[in-house]
């Protein structure tokens, strides 16, 4: 199986260069240059509109409870204010379960929930804003496990397990626990709404164009043809910028729509890490039966996720964190129960990973456990249950000759060296510990059949444009299809020019989310090329326009016949494709302080076909140090249901002094159906960190089950025995 090796400075020195330069390992992709970008691309916080004003929120100051009264006079000092009287269509933030308000109207479900907006063209005059609002305070709730309300429930059941345990010689039970994170782009959420031709227009540092629009079509009754949403230069998302978007565009528009004038809305740090969405935290329970010689006989699995005050998309967060629940790892009789509740917390939302890395840290560090309590080597446990090709998963979905466990387990093993390394740390203040992951790339069973995304190309004088709603947020998307496209066609790089995403411009391809915008989107733009290059025949690109005129290709999404999946019954084909990883962390701990620090980390990672090596690394070496910080550093401290270090200089993240140096190594083992046989890459990443890092302070003898593991939790861990 091929192999690009990366280590972490090579990889930074590259990304450097990527402004100027494609260093890229296809044919085509060598070529000097940048994709070309069609349209005004610039950040929201850099652009200006004749007349424009600037927009605030007025948010909750209890967790729960009724609004009584809202009492001001800023109507008459040149405010414009909007609550939910003023909202033309339906007062709803449209997603899912379409159960949370724009603007709250009676009721509080959380602390920082929107009831006024406010607009001005002196931003200063927001600052302090005289609004006297009156609650009358109800009991929150705060423990997902006492929760009243379900969310969602799911159940996935492969065999008997009463079979599975009776055939076992023993059982190994463990509880885990996971935190919120906070995505912590470097771009704040910002939006502009500019009114015009009878509706609104909204520029904004976002993910997903066309989530946004279907959000604001409902909030302002307004056609589909008088709504656009334009997506800025965007610093960066990591899911934050998924679904909250539809959120802070709505009360632009809003404000746009009621003054008459363009609105701009910046969130500052603090309100951004207030009031929006974050990784769910959650409990996973496992209970393992197990034979002496290590084979897993049956998997009874409880996963317990915290979703906050609403909806938003929980159902999906849950439903990709159970699909991963079991690990990579066969086992004939499998239980999975998961449900996501109710809290009186901000909601919580689409973060990196999408579920998938809670419960792989307890899969892993579970697996951790019963290779000691086997008196067993980590690895030969793992060599023993990791799948191959031909096993089924959970679900049934049987697994092709693209599947990898075993090569990034035995790749990474031996990049390491990890038996003779862990031998040797052994009674030291050092520890290694490994972990083996897998990803799903794209929407969940049907989800991409629903989505029905579109891509569209155009024949150019030069060569091609396209023409897409996958955004660029740091991670190449450009790039990427413009190689695609390029080599497709056979045509130099920097022929290809990419559409900004405007809606009033580009077909829905879906959103920028689940790892599906190479796999997915690069697949139907592969088949757009191919039907460009067979219409041109032997003729150029201006031949062809001269003679026949403009050329766009429009292509759908097609699901592969053997795809089969139920939501019915959670059975069949959960992903078109898997990654696979396994990474290997070397931690130091300070005796006296207990502070633990990753001093070198390995991550193995089979991607299906690397498009841009480089910028693949890249993907996995942000991922791994985001990951880093969710196992030691990010802890979201909650008070009375609201953040109470919603600050940089007390919510800590890894900086370049935390992050140890990261050896990426790709493996490439062709995906049929991808584009090149590429699958996903950016959110896999993000899933093997954390457990590896906790597996090696286990090797240090301390029983860590939570994280993020803090000094001050592990000073209070057990030692194990």
């Amino acid at each position: 199986m091929p192999a690009v090796t990366v280590s972490s400075r090579a990889a930074t020195a590259a990304r450097r260069r990527r402004g100027r330069r494609a260093a890229v390992g296809r044919a085509v992709a060598r070529k000097e240059g940048v994709a070309k970008v069609t349209g005004a691309a610039r950040y929201v916080d850099d652009l200006s509109f004749p007349g424009m004003l600037h927009g605030a929120t007025v948010r909750s100051t209890i967790s729960r409870g009724e609004i009584l009264s809202i009492r001001h006079e800023l109507g008459r000092d040149g405010f414009t204010v909007v609550d939910f009287r003023d909202i033309p269509g339906r007062n709803v933030v449209a997603l899912i379960e379409d159960d949370q308000p724009c603007l709250a109207e009676h009721e509080v479900r959380h602390a920082a929930e929107p009831i006024l907006l406010l607009a001005h063209e002196d931003k200063e005059r927001l600052a302090s804003p005289k609004i006297e609002i009156e609650y009358r305070a109800a009991e929150p709730v705060y423990d997902p496990a006492a929760s009243p309300k379900i969310f969602k429930e799911i159940l996935i059941e492969k065999g008997r397990l009463e079979r599975g345990f009776r055939e076992a010689d023993l059982v190994v039970e463990g509880e885990y626990r996971v935190g919120l994170q906070e995505q912590l782009y470097i771009e704040t959420n910002g939006v502009i709404a500019v009114p015009e031709n009878g509706g609104v227009t909204v520029y904004g540092s976002l993910q997903c164009p066309y989530y946004v629009h279907k959000a604001l079509r409902v909030l302002l009754a307004l056609p589909p043809e008088r709504v656009r949403v334009v997506q800025t230069e965007t610093g960066g998302g990591f899911g934050g910028k998924e679904e909250y978007p539809s959120m802070i565009a709505g009360h632009a528009a809003l404000l746009a729509l009621k003054s008459g004038r363009p609105v701009k809305m910046v969130y500052d740090r603090v309100e951004d890490m207030l009031a929006t969405t974050k990784r769910h935290p959650g409990v996973i329970r496992h209970s393992t039966g197990v034979t002496k010689d290590g084979r897993l006989t049956a998997m009874d699995i409880d996963v317990l996720f915290d979703g906050g005050a609403y909806v938003t998309l929980s159902p999906v967060v849950l439903s990709r964190g159970v699909l991963h629940a079991t690990g990579p790892y066969r086992c004939p009789d499998v239980r999975i129960r998961g449900r996501v509740t109710m809290t009186n917390t901000p909601p919580n939302g689409a973060f990196r990973g999408f579920g998938a890395p809670q419960t792989q840290f307890a899969a892993e560090v579970h697996m951790e456990r019963i290779a000691e309590a086997l008196g067993m080597d980590p690895v030969r446990l793992r060599k023993v249950n990791a799948f191959r090709p031909g096993d089924t998963t959970a679900t049934g979905q049987r697994l092709g000759n693209d599947c990898s466990a075993l090569a990034v387990l035995r790749e990474a093993v031996k990049r390491t060296d990890f038996q003779r390394r862990r031998r040797e740390l052994a009674g030291s203040n050092r520890g290694i510990g490994l972990a083996l992951f897998f990803h799903g790339s794209g929407f969940t069973g049907g989800g991409e059949v629903k989505l029905a995304s579109k891509a569209s190309l155009e024949l150019t004088e030069r060569g091609a444009r396209i023409r897409v709603a996958s955004t660029e947020i740091g991670q190449g998307t450009r790039t990427m299809h413009a190689q695609i496209v390029a080599d497709t066609l056979g045509i130099p790089y920097d022929r290809v020019e990419v559409s900004e995403a405007d809606t009033a411009q580009v077909p829905d391809s879906g959103p920028t989310v689940a790892s599906r915008t190479c796999m997915v989107v690069g697949r139907i733009l592969e088949s757009c090329a191919r039907e460009m290059k067979r219409r041109l025949g032997r003729m150029t690109p201006r031949e062809y326009l001269k003679r026949h005129g403009p050329l766009l290709i429009t292509k759908e999404y097609e699901k592969p016949a053997e795809f089969q999946w139920s939501d019915e019954t959670y059975r069949g084909d959960a992903y078109g494709a898997y990654g696979w990883g396994c990474d290997v962390a070397e931690v130091e701990r300070d005796p006296f302080t207990f502070a633990v620090r990753p001093v070198r980390l390995t991550a193995v990672q089979e991607i299906g076909k690397a498009i841009h090596p480089v910028l693949a690394a890249g993907q996995i070496e942000g991922g791994t140090a985001q990951a880093i910080g969710y196992a030691l550093l990010e802890e979201v401290v909650m008070r009375d249901g609201r953040m109470a270090n919603a600050q940089l200089t007390n919510y800590a993240v890894p900086t370049t002094l935390d992050t140890p140096e990261i050896q990426t190594v790709i493996l490439e083992n062709p995906y049929k159906h991808g584009p090149f046989g590429a699958k996903g890459v950016g959110e896999m990443p993000i899933d093997g960190p954390a457990p590896a890092v906790v597996n090696a302070i286990r090797h240090l003898g301390l029983d860590v089950r939570e994280i993020p593991a803090t000094p001050e939790r592990l000073m209070a861990t057990e030692k194990i025995s």
